[in-house]
């Protein structure tokens, strides 16, 4: 992983939280935090909130619990933190390194986090520290680049920008952790019981090409890999892969056919 690919700095958090958020997040936030409500915990913990959009579906499908949502990144909880929500407390943390203590939470979740955690070993174990005795773990991770054709076509068009160097950030990292079985065995490793694995398709309407292409392009750490190579092309390979997505999709919306898998485990 590069050391570039957790950097969500600058402008990026606000592009990520206005296009991305309701185009990619908003749906699988839901669908968490329905999982999580299942349990009835009384005291959860999220893990990599970013800009709160996870939050955001926690704090309304849960009428009780006690939230904190933590993140290592705080440029994103910046953004998160502009909008107050009941019962929320925000907190700076590391995966790895959860400063919290034993048997803390009735329930983790994440979204979307953990393929951009490097020792995903000690970061699980650390999960399974701060939940009670039978807490649940609920998280989700991207399918394969293919199943998220929309997102596929944005990295094909940026590679062809950069044939001698092609920036490799979407396949890597965020579409990059999704072996279901792999993922079982890591968390049977970590101390979890009762692991399950489940592929999930969601569908949104995407506004429009162009607005597509600015999120993926400058709302995440590929942004940052545009302009390592060439800071002066970010307007124009931007450009490039909108008209990517007209010629596949057209001009006006259009679907955003997206592949998920969740997993969810109990402290054993």
């Amino acid at each position: 992983m590069s050391t570039h690919d957790t950097h969500f700095v600058g402008s990026i958090p606000a592009v990520y939280d206005e296009i991305l958020g309701p185009l990619m997040f908003a749906p699988y936030a839901n669908d968490l935090a329905e999982r999580v409500g299942r349990s009835a915990p009384s005291a959860v913990l999220e893990i990599a909130a970013g800009t709160g959009v996870v939050t955001r579906a926690l704090a309304k499908a849960l009428t009780s619990a006690q939230i904190v949502a933590s993140d290592l990144n705080e440029a994103m909880l910046g953004i998160a933190q502009r909008q107050p929500l009941p019962r929320v407390t925000w907190k700076h943390a590391d995966a790895q390194h959860l400063p919290f203590d034993d048997g803390a939470f009735d329930a983790v979740v994440c979204q979307f986090g953990y393929m951009f955690v490097p020792d995903k070993h000690a970061a699980y174990r650390e999960a399974r520290r701060v939940l009670r005795a039978s807490g649940r773990f609920v998280f989700n991770v991207w399918g394969p680049l293919a199943g998220n054709e929309v997102t596929a076509v944005v990295g094909e068009s940026v590679t062809r920008s950069f044939p001698d160097d092609p920036p490799r950030f979407l396949e890597r990292t965020p579409f990059g952790y999704h072996d279901g079985p792999a993922i079982r065995s890591e968390l049977e490793r970590a101390g979890f019981q009762d692991v399950e694995v489940e592929s999930l398709e969601k569908v949104t309407q995407a506004p429009s090409p162009e607005l597509v292409a600015r999120g993926l392009c400058l709302g995440t750490p590929l942004r940052n890999e545009i302009e390592a190579r060439d800071p002066a092309r970010l307007d124009a390979v931007t450009a490039a892969a909108g008209a990517a997505l007209r010629a596949r999709f057209g001009a006006g919306p259009f679907e955003n056919r997206m592949h998920a898998v969740v997993i969810s485990a109990r402290r054993g």
